[in-house]
């Protein structure tokens, strides 16, 4: 099961500085308006021309390759270091997205989809690419803090052109270079043929292998656009912050060296995490496999990589499309190397990567993942929703919220959504990096899933329906100060938020609200004893 962006719900996270390798003004040298206006970097295996916008006073390098194209025999194989080029490549473009899936529309099959949004860019299976944005002229000795954005989309759409690094770079004060990745997604981003054959000849949770590697590649090349890899801080929405859930667990939560020091939520998205030889998992690569007419064949994964991507795309639709009503089919799963456990046994020994975390949920956060055709009987959309559970589980999680005071049995399927796939996780984390953890939620009306964007990303999510300048520097910089200082309550512009207590009791965290007359409110609120109930 994963996540999308709400409204736009797409289809709508000991380490040295590398030497920078980037285009730098030396002192006493001249340059020309049009050198300063084509940035220039080396990253050793290709050199890539940037541009530089007066307006925004942003430099961008759109498109650039970190990983070889995962076609051919590279298809479900953990991601390769590109092959040198020759010449100068043009950073200027949005490159292509991944492959999109549909969502599924089932009344009973636990999975789920909704329809790709139209983009101005190609969907291919080449699409291992990155943008890069640096406040000002590019500058190599800035050694700026680094943020990471890891887009959502249920591991089955999004892309790095829906999210303007420009956004990022303005509301930090010109002070941090932002990336924003992309990833394998839906049928190309997992694979879960179970036994020796894919750990021999193949990966599991590709997607996710691509996000570490790019993270690999931040650590390598970021200081040639000016930022520091000691200060990495990662960030994604929904399925991006399911995905910063994995890197935080990874490995055990022992990463070594460590590839970032900040981490930051918004909307973690965990559903029930699958051993990736479970039958959920199984059952949706044997479909695969048969469709696509490879079930019989002496190799399947080779006979996989060889279908045309057409067909496998096809599939990829098909096989989304047959999922339950707000869920996923292609999500992460138990691979016993990169996620050695799920998740939250990993969490429950108190193993992190990161060293401070900024956790955001919204307030209704099941709202666009429930359909009400499905709840009229409680009983049953439990059943759907959690294939695993017997009778006895059942009714223990329908007895907990019938008897919570929800007006009805829609409202209970929409906390029983929101709260076991994004709500409680987030709990979860929160009490993990005890101490050190920051919790927000986000609730101006209707406080739904995805409702937090525009405010993150105002010139390509917005505007903003709350567009006041004092809510919006107050949310958006509580982001930022973790980024660069590891804490919400070091300002570098004024801002209307009290003292933000750390997370350290399980209880304290700051409402982001309007009132009825249409002022901000802005405070510290206590986390509802009930909810922290239900998510124990």
């Amino acid at each position: 099961m994963v996540q999308l962006s709400l409204r736009n719900v797409v289809v709508g996270l000991c380490v040295c500085v590398a030497p920078a390798r980037g285009y730098v003004v030396q002192k006493g040298a001249r340059q020309s308006a049009n050198d300063l206006s084509a940035p220039l970097v080396d990253l050793g295996y290709a050199q890539y021309q940037g541009s530089l916008d007066p307006t925004t006073n942003v430099t961008s390098f759109l498109g650039v390759r970190y990983a070889a194209p995962p076609t051919g025999d590279l298809r479900w194989r953990a991601p390769q270091t590109p092959n040198a080029t020759t010449g100068i490549q043009q950073a200027t473009t949005q490159p292509n997205e991944c492959f999109q899936a549909a969502t599924g529309n089932s009344t009973t099959d636990p999975f789920r989809s909704l329809t790709p949004a139209k983009r101005a860019v190609v969907a291919d299976e080449d699409c291992l690419f990155l943008n890069v944005f640096s406040p000002g002229p590019l500058n190599a000795s800035q050694n700026l803090p680094v943020l990471v954005w890891i887009h959502g989309g249920g591991y089955i759409a999004g892309a790095a052109s829906s999210f303007s690094g420009e956004d990022l770079i303005r509301e930090s004060g010109f002070g941090i270079v932002a990336v924003i990745i992309q990833y394998r997604l839906g049928v190309f981003g997992k694979c879960f043929l179970p036994g020796s054959e894919v750990k021999s000849n193949g990966v599991l949770n590709a997607g996710l292998l691509d996000q570490n590697f790019a993270l690999q590649w931040v650590q390598d090349h970021i200081a040639s656009f000016g930022g520091d890899p000691t200060k990495v801080t990662i960030w994604g929405e929904s399925a991006g912050a399911g995905s910063v859930l994995q890197h935080i667990v990874a490995n055990g939560g022992e990463t070594d060296p460590p590839l970032f020091r900040g981490v930051m939520t918004s909307s973690t998205f965990l559903p029930f995490q699958y051993a990736f030889n479970d039958s959920i998992p199984e059952e949706s690569e044997i479909r695969l496999s048969a469709w696509s007419c490879c079930f019989d064949a002496p190799d399947t994964l080779a006979c996989l990589r060889q279908t045309d991507v057409t067909t496998l795309q096809n599939l990829n639709n098909a096989i989304d499309l047959a999922g339950f009503f707000g869920v996923f089919t292609w999500v992460p799963v138990v691979d016993g190397s990169l996620i050695v456990e799920r998740p939250i046994e990993t969490l429950l020994k108190g193993k992190v990567n990161g060293e401070a975390l900024l956790a955001v949920t919204n307030t209704l956060e099941g709202g666009p993942f429930v359909r009400a055709s499905d709840t009229t009987n409680l009983t049953q959309y439990v059943t759907n929703l959690f294939p695993l559970f017997g009778p006895n589980d059942i009714q223990s999680v329908v007895k907990l919220y019938t008897s919570s005071g929800f007006a009805n049995s829609d409202d209970e399927a929409i906390a029983i959504m929101g709260e076991d796939i994004f709500i409680c996780p987030t709990y979860f984390l929160l009490n993990t990096f005890n101490g050190t953890s920051f919790k927000g939620e986000f609730a101006i009306p209707p406080a739904s899933h995805g409702d937090d964007l525009p405010y993150y990303f105002p010139t390509s999510n917005g505007p903003p329906p709350f567009n006041n300048s004092d809510f919006l520097t107050a949310f958006s910089q509580s982001f930022m100060s973790l980024t660069r200082f590891l804490d919400t309550n070091v300002k570098f512009t004024p801002d209307i938020k009290p003292d933000w207590p750390v997370f350290a009791n399980g209880t304290t965290e700051m409402l982001f609200n309007k009132t009825e007359a249409g002022e901000p409110l802005v405070q510290t609120i206590t986390t509802s004893p009930a909810l922290l109930g239900r998510c124990r």
